[in-house]
């Protein structure tokens, strides 16, 4: 998959905020996804607690019957400072070169974190949409920007998740009575479509099966039961 990067990675927190309040302007929330999508991938990253060193995982699943048709897997250091709202500077980086490897360009990625629930409306998900000109949207675990009304209890239901007067996303019942997840977009895609992909591609468990197999790889990576495509 051909990524072509417009400027170095920011190293400071200032430059990473500069850069996310300068490429939020591009970010597309109407819906052009595929019709119809056939493949889609799920994205996520592993740390280690007692060092910089992470595992970044991107698994390829066929649409329709969810199995599994291409991974690639970078294991790296980070060396970005933690800050609330530019997690994405620890895990863009390694994303991205597991992304060049892999054959298949994705019809859609789905990520572990937020698109637009952002402080800066320019999450994870937006960013690496923006990057790579696909279709993406995020599926995350907990809220961090934004209240909500819990939604109804059967699968399927919804309710908006607000911040400062505007919807950033939407909090999903993916099972019966389970804790909802929250949708947002990234690039290329409406709320809409991003939640109906998700309960798609939530079939047995609260979490979409692109997250399940993306974070089982890259935990698996980490601690080295399985050979990373790249190690740097």
């Amino acid at each position: 998959m051909e990524i072509r990067l417009r400027e170095p990675w920011p190293t400071t927190v200032a430059d990473a905020v500069e850069t996310q309040l300068r490429l939020r302007g591009e970010v597309r929330a109407v819906d052009e996804t595929p019709r119809p999508v056939r493949t889609v991938a799920g994205v996520d990253v592993a740390y280690d607690r007692n060092s910089p060193r992470l595992a970044a995982a991107v698994v390829v699943l066929d649409h329709t019957t969810l199995e599994v048709l291409e991974t690639s897997t970078v294991v790296t250091t980070t060396e970005f400072p933690y800050e609330p709202g530019l997690f994405a500077f620890w895990e863009l980086p390694a994303v991205v070169e597991a992304l060049r490897r892999l054959r298949t360009t994705p019809d859609l990625l789905v990520c572990d974190g937020h698109g637009l629930a952002h402080p800066r409306r320019f999450g994870l998900a937006c960013h690496l949409g923006v990057l790579t000109g696909v279709p993406t949207f995020g599926v995350a675990k907990t809220v961090f920007v934004g209240e909500f009304v819990p939604p109804a209890s059967k699968r399927g239901s919804w309710s908006p998740l607000v911040a400062d007067g505007e919807v950033v996303g939407a909090a999903v019942r993916t099972r019966d009575g389970v804790k909802p997840v929250f949708v947002s977009i990234g690039h290329r895609i409406d709320l809409d479509t991003a939640r109906d992909h998700t309960i798609t591609l939530c079939t047995k468990y609260r979490l979409p099966e692109t997250t399940r197999h993306a974070d089982h790889l890259s935990r698996e990576v980490l601690a080295g039961r399985i050979s990373p495509s790249v190690e740097g």
